[in-house]
């Protein structure tokens, strides 16, 4: 049986409470964890909410489609990299082309040349549509 849950406000019993809008506003929309090494659509994405499918555009240049699309164009996004050959280092990695429907991911390594990281990450902040 399917069912509704409507509230204002939610209450743990030692914790406090809080206003169901900074739940709902609060919450990431969408994470992706991938290896660059991997091949789109098959064993790149490591593990994912929100996300339909990925295309590798080129050397350090992904695109993640969402599952369930956003409002706007207009959210918050965070990438973070980790270099595939040297260890402990960590790439620049931007968020770019954004759609309601999908994102592009740039990664490029210390050189500035567009590379396949080792580990990489995106999180998605804003309202679904």
């Amino acid at each position: 049986m399917a069912g509704k849950i409507v509230a204002d406000q939610l209450e743990h019993s030692t914790a406090g409470s809080v206003d169901t809008q900074f739940v709902v506003e609060g919450s990431c929309k969408s994470w992706i964890n991938v290896k660059g090494t991997g091949t789109a659509g098959s064993n790149m994405i490591r593990d994912s909410f929100n996300i339909s499918s990925d295309t590798d555009n080129g050397t350090g240049n992904y695109t993640f489609a969402f599952s369930s699309n956003m409002n706007n164009d207009d959210y918050a996004a965070s990438s973070s990299v980790g270099g595939s050959t040297d260890a402990g280092s960590f790439y620049p990695a931007g968020i770019c082309n954004r759609t309601t429907s999908n994102y592009e991911m740039d990664i490029e390594n210390n050189s500035g040349t567009q590379t396949d990281p080792g580990i990489g990450d995106a999180t998605i902040f804003g309202d679904l549509a």
